[in-house]
């Protein structure tokens, strides 16, 4: 899909019957059968052949129609019933040249009204290729807007949105779609919902500098991770293990119509909470959970992968603009005290399995997004955008082009679709200005018989220059992965004295079962460990952080166990470090899978795995804390239940480990040695990490269980 700024057109099946002529010879435009739409090819009309073709948008239902030389689009919901053949009346040859003439169809119209502007947005099919303008009157027929819409495709469905002024009191907005020959699609009609924005806490401020993402204020959560360097520690000492006892809900904000279990980690600065689900934000009163604002669009329809499913991980906020991505792999920026559009990129078309997911991450003055579909056979990259305009400054590309360095890790024709999605938020170290990132699986999964050689950069951790997105090295956890593990976890960044050395380090606890520690600097290999007991596929990692490989661990097409499963030993969830206490916490998983092979080839929204996989254990999940200088294992708290795919961890100086265990409860443990002090039962599934703040001087713990975002504090 393309997006174009504008407004989003709405149209019912009236576009087109309405225009359909009287005579009593042609027939009614709703009346040619889906099974007819295959039988018009190479049909002549006139001495001209009119060729028909699916278009798969909007349900299946755009067909497009070259005519005379001239490509349209016939849009039509429930067709039924006729055949035109090359004998067919004057009449009935007209009637199908103006069909073909017709307009536009799409989704309903949405238009919400905040501080007495007009915010309108859906989505569209086009029928006439070229220039279009669309223009707004308001209920007395006044215009209160024009905005053209340049080169539009006939085989495009368009999305567009547009914001206008309009006199108080407006309740309903006319909108007339131009067509470059002058005629009129219109008018089309939708009623305004008024949305006013409610006061803003006095804390808001006019702007949120980039210093105050970097180094955050006491008390607030600027960022997805609560930190660039993603370790999840909170310096907030208030709820300690002392009194976490008297931890207790304060409020609860649910969202309504949020299609699975919210996966966002709220924001908070200026005393404003930020939340998302799928193509939503939500702006609300961190002391209490009031809404201020609320921010949406139609889900996009013919998505493939996480995106289809509606998964959105939260948002990045920077001076007075929040940002966040769209389930068809756009990146918006809204105004962060009123909720309203400022702009709108596309980051890739969504037709080629492109989507987005995760909360982006704000460096300087840069937007920093990566996209979804890593198992959907895209062509992964890292995109960084003008957080003032949206303009795009640099992409990096995690599967080189043939002839590029880095092509000759790709021996054969899956470089093409090769996945290394950027899907989870990275981190980034001010004082060295590079920014880490992580990457996933090479695509077909479970097959690698058109991918032989490493597959750079999948499965890594890049170090890029965040100003220039150039790479200064890169570290690859699972070269040549057969086994979907992603290394999509995060890259944390610690400085802390590692065997006698002060050292900047890098942290993960990797899908593959081991533990790494990384001089962020150089990207030399300090230490690589394995935190679980199944381990089947390598015997230890090698000093040049090659694994060494066992046997009999490729998938067959019969079949062939290995551990870890394919979800991993850990998973996305988030991770945490204290530098008081000198531990890594992580999610840990013991288990194993059958995995198969197969010859599936790349289609466009279809999943490109190359085989399947099924579970040959049943999974024990527990809490690991991981001492960094050894990769030993200090304790763990076991059987904390559900997959391995559930909340994320956080850890504050005091002396406090939260996560949610896969039985409903969110959980306060000490974080030196595990002893479980505090728990609240919510009977919700969790696949969110918590976070906290301060608001007034109280400390809050903040997450989302299930769709509803949950705050504590103390009784």
């Amino acid at each position: 899909m393309r997006i174009v700024t504008g407004l989003a057109l709405a149209c019912g099946l009236g576009c087109l019957c309405d225009q359909t002529p009287t005579n009593d010879s042609s027939p009614s435009a709703c009346q040619i059968e889906n099974k007819d739409y295959h039988r018009w090819k190479g049909v002549q009309i006139s001495n001209r052949w009119v060729t028909l073709t699916i278009v798969p948008q909007l349900g299946g239902r755009l067909m497009q129609v070259t005519f005379g030389g001239h490509d349209y689009l016939w849009v039509n919901e429930q067709l039924k019933g006729k055949y035109f053949s090359p004998d067919e009346s004057a009449a009935q040859k007209r009637w199908f040249k103006t069909v073909a003439y017709a307009g536009v169809i799409g989704r309903p119209l949405s238009v919400v009204g905040i501080s007495g502007n007009l915010t309108l947005t859906g989505s569209f099919g086009v029928f006439v290729a070229g220039q279009l303008e669309a223009r707004f009157y308001d209920k007395d027929g006044a215009r209160i807007g024009t905005k053209p819409v340049q080169d539009v495709l006939p085989t495009e469905l368009v999305a567009l949105q547009h914001t206008v002024q309009a006199p108080p009191g407006t309740t309903r907005v006319s909108l007339h779609l131009i067509d470059r020959h002058g005629s009129d699609r219109g008018p089309l009609t939708a009623t305004v919902t008024p949305q006013s924005t409610r006061p803003m806490p006095a804390e808001v401020g006019d702007g949120i500098p980039f210093v105050d993402v970097a180094q955050p204020k006491p008390g607030t959560w600027p960022t997805y991770h609560g930190h660039l360097s993603g370790n999840r520690f909170s310096p907030l000492d208030q709820i300690n293990a002392g009194n976490v006892q008297h931890l207790a809900p304060k409020w609860m904000f649910t969202i309504r119509g949020a299609p699975r279990d919210l996966q966002v980690t709220p924001v908070v600065a200026g005393g404003v909470m930020y939340v998302t689900s799928v193509n939503e934000a939500f702006a609300l009163d961190a002391r209490s959970g009031r809404e201020m604002w609320h921010y949406s669009r139609p889900r996009t329809p013919g998505l493939a992968g996480d995106a289809a499913s509606g998964i959105n991980r939260g948002v990045a906020v920077l001076g007075d603009r929040v940002f966040m991505v769209t389930d068809n792999a756009h990146v918006i920026a809204l105004d962060r005290r009123t909720g309203q559009l400022l702009w709108d990129v596309e980051m890739a078309d969504a037709r080629q399995n492109y989507g987005a997911t995760s909360a982006p991450l704000v460096v300087n003055d840069l937007v920093i997004s990566g996209v979804s579909g890593g198992d959907e056979g895209i062509r992964g990259f890292l995109d960084a955008y003008r957080a003032a305009t949206g303009e795009r400054v640099w992409r990096f590309w995690t599967v080189p082009a043939p002839g590029e360095p880095g092509s000759e890790t790709w021996g054969g024709r899956a470089i093409e679709h090769g996945c290394a999605a950027t899907w989870l938020t990275g981190t980034y170290d001010p004082e060295s200005r590079l920014l880490y990132w992580p990457t996933g699986n090479p695509c077909p999964d479970y097959n690698g018989a058109e991918r032989h050689g490493d597959n750079l950069y999948s499965n890594s951790v890049l170090a890029l220059d965040a100003d220039t997105g150039k790479l200064k090295w890169h570290f690859q956890f699972t070269p040549h992965d057969l086994h979907d593990w992603d290394a999509t976890e995060t890259p944390m960044l610690i400085d802390a004295e590692f065997r006698g050395q002060r050292r900047k380090l890098l942290l993960q606890g990797n899908r593959n079962g081991f533990f790494y520690v990384l001089d962020r600097l150089t990207g030399k290999l300090l230490l690589a460990e394995p935190f679980v007991k199944n381990v089947t596929w390598a015997s230890g990692i090698d000093p040049d952080g090659r694994p060494r490989l066992l046997p009999g661990n490729e998938p067959t097409v019969e079949g062939q166990r290995v551990c870890p499963a394919v979800a991993g030993a850990t998973n996305w969830t988030s991770t945490a470090f204290s530098a008081l206490t000198g531990l890594f916490y992580l999610f840990a998983e013991e288990s194993c899978a059958i995995y198969t092979k197969n010859d599936q080839w790349w289609e466009a929204g279809k999943s490109f795995y190359g085989g399947s996989t099924k579970r040959d254990t049943a999974p024990g999940k527990t809490v690991k804390a991981v001492d960094i200088q050894t990769g030993k294992i200090a304790w763990e708290i076991p059987d904390v239940g559900g997959g391995i795919v559930g909340s994320g961890l956080m850890v504050t100086a005091g002396g406090l480990l939260f996560y949610a265990d896969g039985r409903g409860a969110f959980v306060a443990a000490d974080a030196t040695n595990g002893k479980l002090l505090w728990q609240f039962n919510t009977n919700e599934r969790w696949r969110a990490g918590p976070m906290t703040y301060t608001v007034e001087g109280n400390q809050y713990i903040g997450v989302a269980a299930g769709t509803t975002i949950l705050a504590f504090s103390l009784r």
